[in-house]
């Protein structure tokens, strides 16, 4: 009977290690047919004699983007939207430009992890953990050239431009489509408004102030 159990135990440990993890390719590609009107957990395939290399390639990550925002950021993004053979591959890549003191503002990446490389310049980065344990943590680095920095999936972090030259990063998400969730945006931009009275209960402050902060332009950088 203990044999059994231990048996079953370890097949049930093994069974949930394998559910975890994302699910084997089944075919050498899976090219996004971006034009279908079938929506699935991803996109349907194109036929594969459909296919060619230009589906499997994205021109122009050399080139800056344009940060004069005011946010001083602008994320070029290579996901399964600009590289339809990502699809199915769970991966994505991120320019990342940023003026002098330009800031990325606290977002999330819902569906990935990420992992950021500068190319130039110097960024304060950093993210804060769940509220589990006595938690809201926050992790912080300061970047230069050539370093690298992880922010796990789901939790909210940022990057500023703590000089007065320009900086460029270089992000890979763990997603085809990692999906971005930009805090002040979601929070004081939504469509329609969140209610005054549950904004000013959730920061502790006059419903005037939220009806402020409402009134801002909350502009995206993506």
């Amino acid at each position: 009977m203990a044999c059994h159990i231990l048996f079953f135990s370890l097949l049930a440990w093994a069974s949930s290690h394998v559910m975890a993890s994302d699910p084997s390719q089944l075919q050498d590609f899976c090219v996004a047919d971006l034009k279908s009107p079938i929506l699935v957990n991803g996109f349907v395939c194109k036929p594969p004699m459909h296919v060619t290399a230009d589906d499997f390639f994205f021109s122009g990550l050399d080139m800056p983007g344009n940060t004069s925002n005011q946010l001083g950021s602008k994320v070029t993004q290579v996901n399964v939207n600009q590289i339809a053979g990502l699809n199915t591959l769970g991966i994505s890549l991120a320019r990342i430009d940023y003026a002098p003191y330009g800031l990325n503002p606290p977002h999330t990446h819902p569906r990935a992890t990420e992992i950021l490389t500068v190319l130039e310049g110097t960024l304060y980065v950093g993210f804060v953990t769940s509220n589990i344990n006595n938690g809201n943590l926050l992790f912080t680095k300061m970047l230069e050239k050539g370093d690298v920095f992880v922010f796990p999936e789901g939790l909210i972090h940022f990057q500023f431009n703590h000089g007065s030259t320009p900086a460029v990063a270089i992000a890979a998400l763990s997603s085809q489509n990692p999906g971005v969730i930009t805090i002040a945006n979601t929070v004081f931009g939504s469509n329609p408004p969140i209610s005054d009275a549950v904004l000013a209960k959730a920061f502790q402050v006059g419903q005037d102030t939220i009806k402020y902060l409402q009134a801002q332009f909350w502009m995206d950088n993506n």
